[in-house]
């Protein structure tokens, strides 16, 4: 467990580590860096660097926490990766399924599997189920998340690295949309985010606009949440049109 830097979660929960790249967005890989780094710092964790490994003595980690928490699952892999079996996913569902009190955010690349799987998990209400989308080539993933059991659905627009044109929004709760950032970062463009926004407002779904990316990417230099001291700092910036969206599925109340 780790408390985290990203704007839309409190902790992360890493009971699987390791992945391998499948799509455009796994470019530049910030989880494979971390991995890297944390393999050379002697991490027991991380021995094995950026090869899918499960660690079981992270599974009873939830039951720990006193308060509620939100919490990313598996920041550092994918828990739908073809390498985790199908018991190990199973029992992090478990502990997932048996700690209510928080919320889980699981995050894939890998929809074909998670569909499969789909009606072999127990999809309790805490689980918010999402996919990663990085251009049209992979808005299939989100008719594959929308015929899963899981009751809130999110997208995961991030790397948004070339526009979408089509997005079906009718079975999705929350879309989060965020820019690359990095030293080779690719540029996102303030039309593809104004696409996706206008396509969550027509259907009533919560956006939440992560970051810019870089600061040369924001049309706006003057954004002071490009500042490190701004309370809602975010990479690159995080304003759109003078306004801030960070919106929360109604299910997070």
């Amino acid at each position: 467990m780790a408390q985290s830097n990203i704007e839309w979660t409190e902790l992360t929960w890493n009971p699987v580590t390791g992945c391998n790249k499948i799509s455009p967005g796994c470019k530049f890989c910030y989880a494979e860096v971390m991995s890297r780094r944390l393999k050379a710092m002697g991490i027991e964790k991380y021995k094995d660097g950026f090869n899918i490994r499960t660690h079981a003595d992270a599974l009873n980690i939830p039951f720990t926490w006193k308060k509620s928490k939100i919490v990313f699952v598996n920041s550092m892999s994918d828990l739908f990766h073809p390498e985790v079996p199908v018991d190990f996913i199973k029992a992090v569902f478990s502990v997932m399924n048996n700690t209510p009190q928080h919320i889980y955010q699981v995050l894939t690349k890998r929809s074909e599997r998670l569909l499969e799987l789909s009606g072999e998990l127990n999809w309790t209400a805490n689980i918010w189920m999402g996919v990663s989308v990085e251009s049209e080539d992979y808005t299939y993933r989100i008719d594959e998340l929308s015929k899963t059991k899981a009751v809130t659905k999110f997208l995961s627009i991030e790397p948004l690295i070339a526009p979408v044109s089509t997005l079906n929004l009718k079975k999705i709760d929350w879309v989060i949309v965020g820019g690359e950032s990095g030293h080779k970062a690719r540029p996102i463009k303030k039309e593809w985010i104004e696409f996706v926004k206008t396509a969550c407002e027509k259907r009533g779904v919560a956006f939440f606009f992560k970051q810019w990316g870089k600061p040369q990417f924001n049309n706006n230099p003057d954004d002071p949440t490009i500042l490190t001291e701004h309370p809602q700092h975010a990479k690159g910036g995080c304003e759109l049109n003078g306004k801030i969206y960070r919106e929360m599925p109604n299910k997070a109340a």
